[in-house]
C-alpha cells in the first residue's frame, strides 16, 4: 500500500471520528423514539396554520387518545400531520406559547379540538388565529425572524452547494443527480433512526456512509467511465439529467411518496422574538463547523491542495505527479458525504419525501453560480445569499414566489458581475 494510500485511510478515519464526536456531543442527551415507526400508522390527522391568509411555521400541535400521544410542529408553510394507530376520536391541542408575538386564538378554547376517525382514515382540524403577525410584531423583529430562518436555510444549502462546487472544479461537470444524494442522505436518516431504531448518531453516520458510497460507486460505474471515453461535458450533464431522474423514481418506488417525519419538529425554543427548535440550533452550529472543516482541509492538507491544483488545471496537476484521476475519486466521496450530512439535516428539520433534494436543486445551482463556478468559499456565500434572499422576501412577496425571488436576484448580479461573487475572471486552462 502506498504512503499516501496510508495518508487518505488516517485523515478518513480522523474524518469519521471527528464527525462522530461532533454529533456525540452536540446530540447528547437525545431522547430514544419509540420502537414503532409512525409513518406506518394507518390513520391520520392533519391540517394547516394560517393567521390571515400568512403561513404559520413552528406552532407545536399534539394529539391524544387514552395512553396515546404525539406532537409535531408546523413546517414553513405552516402545514402538518400526525400519524396514530388506531381509530378514535383523538383530541387535538394547539400549544399557544408557540405561536408568534401578538397573535392569539380567534375563540377562548379554540386551541382544543377534536379529531373523529371513528369512521374514517383521515381528519382535518382547523384552528383559527386572531391578530395578523405582521401587525403584531414590530418591522425589526419580522426581519429579525426571516435573517434567523436565512440563515439556518442558507448553512444547509452551503453544505450540498460545495459539493456540487467541488466536483465541478475537478470535473468541469454539472451533476443534475446531486438533489437526489441530498433525498437519499434525509430517507436514510429516517431508515436508520426511525426503521431500525438505531441511535441517532449511528443513523447519522450510516447515512452519510451510504450517500458516500453512493457517490463513490456513481463516479466508478458512470462518470469515469465517460470521462475515459472523452464524451463532451455538455452530453455528460445530458447524461446527469436522465440519472436523476431515473435515481428519483427508483426513490419513490422504494420508499413511496408520503413524507417522513424524522425528528417530530424537536423542542421550541425561544430567542428573542425568534421561536425556532433545538433541531435548527444543533444543525446550525454542526453546518458551521463542518464549513470550517472544509475550508481547513482545502487549505492546510496535502490532498485539500492536490483538489485545488486539479481545479485550476488537471493538465498541470498531472505533469507535476498529481494522479489526477485518485484525487476526482476523493473528491467525489468527500462531496457525496457533505450532500448526505446536508440531506440528514434538513430532513430532521423539515421532514424528508422522494422530491426533498429536487425541490432545493435549483437552489444550489443557484447558489453556486452566484459565489463562483468552481470555488467552495465561493458556493458557500452565494448559498448564504440565496438562503437569505427566500427567507426575507417572504416578507413582502407571497410565500410562493420567493424561490423565484432569489433566482431574480441571480441574474441582477450575474448582469453585474458574470463570474460570480468571488468567481475568477479568466481561469487558467
Amino acid at each position: 500500500m502506498s504512503q499516501l494510500n496510508i495518508r487518505m485511510g488516517r485523515k478518513a478515519g480522523v474524518f469519521l471520528g471527528l464527525v462522530a464526536m461532533l454529533f456525540s456531543l452536540l446530540f447528547a442527551g437525545a431522547p430514544a423514539h419509540a420502537a414503532d415507526d409512525p409513518s406506518t400508522y394507518p390513520y391520520s390527522i392533519a391540517g394547516t396554520i394560517l393567521n390571515d391568509d400568512k403561513e404559520v411555521p413552528d406552532v407545536k400541535i399534539t394529539a391524544t387518545l387514552d395512553d396515546f400521544t404525539t406532537s409535531v410542529v408546523t413546517n414553513e408553510w405552516g402545514e402538518w400531520e400526525i400519524r396514530v394507530p388506531k381509530q378514535g376520536i383523538y383530541k387535538v391541542e394547539l400549544d399557544v406559547t408557540t405561536l408568534p408575538a401578538g397573535v392569539t386564538m380567534t375563540d377562548k378554547g379554540g386551541e382544543v379540538s377534536e379529531a373523529d376517525l371513528t369512521q374514517t382514515d383521515f381528519a382535518a382540524v382547523l384552528f383559527s388565529l386572531g391578530k395578523s403577525t405582521v401587525q403584531a410584531q414590530s418591522f425589526s423583529d419580522q426581519l429579525l425572524v426571516r435573517v434567523w430562518s436565512g440563515l439556518n436555510f442558507g448553512l444547509l444549502l452551503a453544505i450540498a452547494a460545495i459539493g456540487i462546487s467541488l466536483i465541478f472544479g475537478t470535473t468541469g461537470l454539472n451533476n443534475f443527480a446531486h438533489g437526489e444524494m441530498v433525498t437519499l442522505g434525509a430517507l436514510f436518516m429516517w431508515v436508520f433512526y426511525q426503521g431500525l431504531g438505531q441511535n441517532i448518531i449511528v443513523s447519522a453516520l450510516g447515512a452519510v456512509a451510504v450517500v458516500a458510497a453512493f457517490g463513490w460507486a456513481q463516479d466508478a460505474g458512470l462518470w469515469k467511465p465517460l470521462r475515459k471515453r472523452r464524451m463532451g461535458l455538455n452530453q455528460m450533464m445530458i447524461v446527469s439529467i436522465g440519472f436523476s431522474i431515473v435515481a428519483r423514481y427508483v426513490l419513490l418506488l422504494v420508499f413511496g411518496g408520503d413524507t417522513k417525519d424524522i425528528g417530530g419538529g424537536g423542542n421550541i425554543v425561544q430567542l428573542g422574538p425568534i421561536y425556532t427548535s433545538d433541531i435548527a440550533l444543533v444543525s446550525l452550529v454542526i453546518c458551521v463547523i463542518i464549513l470550517a472543516g472544509v475550508a481547513l482541509f482545502l487549505t492546510r492538507t496535502r490532498i485539500g491542495k492536490a483538489t485545488r491544483a486539479v481545479s485550476d488545471n488537471p493538465s498541470l496537476a498531472a505533469a507535476t505527479g498529481i494522479d489526477v484521476e485518485r484525487i476526482v475519486r476523493i473528491v467525489w466521496i468527500v462531496a457525496s458525504a457533505l450532500t448526505g450530512l446536508a440531506g440528514v439535516l434538513y430532513g430532521l428539520q423539515f421532514q424528508a419525501n422522494w422530491l426533498t433534494g429536487f425541490d432545493i436543486l435549483l437552489l444550489l445551482f443557484a447558489a453556486v453560480t452566484l459565489g463562483g463556478l468552481g470555488t467552495a468559499l465561493g458556493a458557500t456565500v452565494g448559498a448564504l445569499i440565496i438562503g437569505m434572499v427566500v427567507e426575507v422576501s417572504s416578507m413582502f412577496i407571497p410565500n410562493e414566489l420567493k424561490y423565484a425571488a432569489a433566482l431574480v436576484v441571480l441574474i441582477v448580479i450575474l448582469i453585474v458581475r458574470p463570474q460570480g461573487v468571488l468567481g475568477k475572471k479568466q481561469r487558467i486552462g
